[in-house]
């Protein structure tokens, strides 16, 4: 059944990179404010850097909710599931930054997405340190087979154009739906914050 490490191993790394989805959720600090869960896809889009590091690309979308609130405190767990093959389910529980491309080390984080390096609408790279990763069964997740993926995004960002979709992220991507700082560098950007640039400090184990 399941089991909890430290880092990844060599069979759990392969798990991983090989679903084309797989899901991201945050939540602002204290007890009020919106917990997130957002679908990620698109091959090449997810990188294990090492056993305790992974990344991926974020592309432009409508929201910026985890961004948001990895500026905010940092917190961020992932969540694969098999749908072909065995059942399983592995989690990645860590501290993420957002690493924007004016950022020092983003031509270097971009190189592990070497089929995505010319995707249009390129917004950050998310890059989590990884505290803990833990397995469950998968018994009840369907089997289900993957077709491709879709074209809709590399389509719009296309047809929009660079300035089109930097002002679009002007208009959607400046603040979390409860006022929170979003993507780094817009006109109502506070400057840099928890998430940006330096990872938080983890919270003490319980």
């Amino acid at each position: 059944m399941g089991k909890v490490l430290d880092a990844l191993d060599e069979k759990l790394t392969g798990v991983v990179l090989r679903q084309p989805l797989f899901f991201v959720a945050t939540a602002p600090a204290g007890r009020d404010g919106h917990v997130n869960v957002s679908p990620k896809g698109t091959s090449g889009t997810f990188a294990v850097l090492d056993p305790r590091t992974v990344a991926y690309l974020d592309l432009t979308g409508s929201g910026v909710e985890t961004i948001a609130h990895l500026r905010d405190n940092g917190r961020i767990t992932l969540m694969f599931c098999t749908f072909e093959g065995p059942p399983l389910i592995v989690r990645l529980h860590g501290r993420g930054e957002v690493v924007v491309p004016t950022d020092d080390r983003f031509p270097d984080l971009l190189a592990a997405f070497p089929e995505q390096a010319d995707a249009p609408g390129i917004r950050s790279v998310v890059r989590v340190d990884v505290e803990r990763v833990s397995t469950s069964c998968g018994y009840s997740v369907p089997l289900m087979e993957y077709q491709g993926d879709r074209p809709q995004l590399r389509q719009w960002a296309e047809r929009r154009g660079p300035d089109g979709v930097e002002a679009y992220r002007g208009e959607k991507n400046a603040e979390s739906i409860d006022g929170l700082p979003g993507l780094p560098g817009l006109p109502r950007d506070p400057g840099p914050g928890v998430g940006v640039g330096e990872l938080p400090a983890a919270a003490p184990r319980r």
